[in-house]
């Protein structure tokens, strides 16, 4: 079975340099949580449920499996006249409804989802003579990785599969090449910390933004007289809370003192922000679709969206294009072959993705036919539209038409003398 729950590390010796900080707190987070009046020993281990009631867990889980799988792959095979689209089974199989249960974004937005919470997407393919017939979820938590004599099975409720029948995206593998990391088992601490924190403020504000207090002054002499004491001064600060009054009653000769530290002077709203880029940098995403504008310009978060592609929705995509062709396909360099079109994720905007059309019709790279295939627009009747265009104004280096002759209206000395 993999594993899914986070074993305890080794204990390491920490060394600090020169701080200011109090040198009898060490920077883990354990003992970072005792800061706030928690014990970080008694906190529960992460699981998954648990980590996506952390909101940035949430959103980055959320936001990659929706991204992705929401991006069109196409079956394409090579021609002498270039890539063509395939169709028929393998096109509806990779992307319009894998199997009979579920469509495209439904299916890829579960295996994507398994990718990211526990570190393992898998996904069997059912065959037919004529080729592939669907794509099955395999539920990673029942599935376990065997090698034998060199030959990679997947066991999974009873059953046992082919390596080059399952489609198998890991987070991150082990040196082993069977087992794998999961980005919430790797990031416990940091999403431990985070939902720490959250209990925390809960439970602060639950009780009016009071925090716990101690009663300082001469004790009762008795332990009734004591009982009765913290119940009058209870009731008093119940009634507080509950008539909205200011003012609460002490008995004379006593005083209430606040126990620990309240959220602001804790810097608790620093430490949540700095939880969330923690939880970003686990994923590798951009701060930014984490909905953390706290560090947002207009410039930055456009170069953020850049690198979302290029670092990451690219890589990710490139992951599953190779299980893909490899299982579908085998290693023989068939001339089929799975692509995701990353243009899909400018459908948002319209302007750019005219403008970059525009310029592929004139400059000769699209016919305008084509330009309008990525539209969703059927074809123009105008035979010229199955064409290509270029600016008259591009020629090859070389064929220049010679410059006209100059124009010149001045006479010449013998015109001069016949008109004297």
């Amino acid at each position: 079975m993999w594993p899914f729950s986070r074993a305890k590390p080794e204990e390491s010796v920490e060394t600090r340099a020169e701080t200011i900080e109090n040198p009898t707190i060490p920077v883990s987070s354990e003992n970072f949580l005792s800061f706030f009046g928690l014990n970080g020993a008694t906190l529960a281990n992460v699981t998954i449920d648990s980590a996506l009631t952390v909101p940035a867990v949430w959103a980055a889980v959320a936001f990659m499996s929706r991204t992705l799988a929401a991006i069109p792959r196409h079956a394409y095979r090579d021609t002498k006249e270039g890539a063509k689209r395939a169709g028929g089974k393998l096109e509806t199989v990779v992307n319009v409804a894998p199997n009979d249960a579920a469509g495209s974004f439904k299916f890829w937005q579960h295996f994507w989802q398994q990718v990211f919470t526990g570190g393992r997407g898998l996904a069997w393919i059912e065959r037919t003579p004529q080729g592939v017939e669907a794509l099955w979820a395999l539920d990673p938590k029942k599935t376990t990785v065997k090698r034998t004599a060199g030959r990679v099975t997947y066991q999974s409720e009873g059953k046992t599969y082919q390596a080059a029948d399952v489609i198998d995206v890991p987070f991150m593998l082990k040196s082993d090449g069977l087992s794998h990391y999961g980005p919430i088992n790797m990031a416990a601490k940091a999403i431990q910390l985070a939902i720490a924190m959250n209990d925390y403020g809960s439970n602060f504000f639950a009780g009016g933004g009071v925090p716990p207090l101690a009663l300082v002054g001469p004790l009762p002499a008795g332990a009734e007289a004591m009982k009765r004491a913290l119940a009058d001064v209870t009731a008093a600060i119940d009634n507080a809370k509950a008539t909205g009054k200011p003012i609460t009653p002490i008995p004379g000769g006593y005083e209430l003192k606040p126990v620990g530290f309240d959220p602001a002077k804790g810097q608790m709203i620093e430490a949540r922000r700095f939880q969330v880029e923690e939880i970003s940098r686990a994923y590798q995403l951009p701060p930014v679709f984490l909905q953390d504008l706290s560090r947002a310009t207009f410039s930055n978060a456009e170069q953020q969206d850049l690198h979302l592609v290029k670092h990451l929705i690219g890589q990710w995509a490139k992951a599953l294009e190779d299980e893909l062709n490899l299982k579908f396909f085998g290693r023989g360099g068939s001339s089929r072959y799975i692509e995701h079109n990353l243009d899909g994720l400018m459908r948002g905007d319209f302007k750019s993705r005219i403008d970059g059309i525009a310029r592929g019709i004139q400059a000769g790279f699209l016919t305008p036919n084509e330009g309008r295939a990525l539209e969703n627009r059927g074809k123009h009747k105008n035979a010229a539209a199955e064409e290509l265009f270029m600016q008259g104004a591009t020629v090859v280096l070389g064929t220049q038409p010679p410059d006209p002759p100059a124009n010149d209206n001045t006479p010449d000395d013998d015109n001069e003398a016949d008109a004297a």
